[in-house]
């Protein structure tokens, strides 16, 4: 049941997302209070050629402390729908341009303190274009068969949630490829 919010007080304004600290008014008329990460929301897709590789860049992510590897995606911008987001975002880190994009899934990245929504889509009929990186984006596309591409999911190698949840509900799809 949703509960009644009391007071909400933004804690942290920043430039990705913001903190609020929100009092609830719980059913049984206890009190309690709930920090939440306020964030737009994200969307990415996984990239599939012609030839069965994928493309996923690698790149530092200072809360894990090391480079991980994932699909392109970012934050959905005002206005932008999660589609918009995938294509926009697979087209400015990979350098291709996806004509066709399936919504895989949509969730909640850690529901207990965050409201981030992800978005991820299968990419195909994937076009040549330019790379747009932001100003303080570095990284590195790093292309390799689906089949390898998964069984670095199973390896523990890849540790990102959106693109673990990308690549195991783009198997089925992609039965040819494993």
């Amino acid at each position: 049941m949703p509960k009644r919010i009391l007071t909400s007080e933004r804690v942290f304004t920043g430039l990705i997302f913001n903190v609020d600290r929100d009092l609830l008014l719980e059913d049984d008329g206890r009190e309690v209070t709930r920090e939440v990460v306020r964030h737009p929301g994200g969307s990415g897709g996984l990239p599939v050629f012609t030839d069965g590789t994928v493309a996923l860049v690698r790149q530092y992510r200072h809360p894990a402390g090391r480079e991980l590897l994932e699909i392109p995606a970012g934050r959905i911008e005002e206005g932008e729908t999660p589609e918009q987001c995938a294509q926009r975002e697979i087209e400015d880190e990979t350098a291709s341009r996806p004509e066709r994009l399936e919504k895989l899934a949509e969730f909640y990245s850690t529901p207990g303190f965050c409201a981030e929504k992800l978005y991820v889509y299968l990419a195909t009929q994937l076009r040549p274009s330019s790379q747009s990186l932001d100003h303080d984006e570095r990284l590195n596309v790093v292309r390799m068969p689906f089949k390898e591409a998964l069984a670095l999911v199973h390896s523990g190698e890849i540790e990102d949630s959106k693109t673990i949840v990308a690549l195991l509900l783009a198997e089925p799809r992609l039965k040819s490829l494993v």
